[in-house]
């Protein structure tokens, strides 16, 4: 795993030892990317990014890279997440890793533009790690949404969220969702 574009292109990320983290391969980060590029009004530098079920934390660590203002990492279990920012060191201030269960969250202490979702496929997390996001805050009005789930993994989406785009890599497809 490395991080594609950037400040920090070429910078190797360290792998997950636990075959339960499964990260966005580099190909589809990069599509995701550019996809999310021509939906955004601004530049990158003007929003913050909540990455949830991080893993590794390699999409919100490749949004550092590109110059996001600010991200905020959800994962149950914070090791990788936490080796893998510690890489980072200038880029401390902009970073948040949260130890927290995206199925039970607590009220929101700030709102993101921009989610990034990657939960263990077909296990219904995702439906309501959103239901969880919006109920409790973690978004704001109109804030665009990357899904990833598994290429036939169906997905109710909760009120208030509606799909604007859809694009598949192999065994995932993305999700683009816009919260009203």
């Amino acid at each position: 795993m490395r991080i594609i574009s950037g400040t920090y292109r070429g910078k190797k990320l360290l792998s997950p030892a636990s075959e339960a983290v499964r990260p966005t391969s580099d190909r589809a980060r990069e599509a995701v990317f550019n996809i999310l590029y021509s939906k955004l009004s601004g530049a990158l530098a003007e929003y913050s990014l909540l990455d949830v079920f991080s893993g590794s934390g390699a999409f919100a660590l490749e949004a550092v890279s590109r110059g996001i203002q600010k991200v905020g990492m959800i994962d149950i279990d914070t090791r990788p997440l936490l080796k893998n920012t510690a890489l980072f060191p200038k880029e401390k201030n902009k970073i948040s890793v949260m130890r927290l269960d995206a199925c039970n969250l607590p009220p929101a202490s700030e709102k993101y533009d921009l989610l990034f979702m990657d939960a263990p496929y077909n296990q219904g997390l995702s439906e309501r790690a959103l239901q969880q996001l919006q109920l409790k805050g973690w978004l704001k009005p109109g804030a665009l949404c990357m899904v990833e789930l598994e290429r036939g993994e169906q997905i109710m989406l909760p009120d208030g969220y509606e799909q604007i785009d859809e694009r598949r890599y192999g065994l995932a497809k993305v999700l683009f969702l816009k919260l009203r």
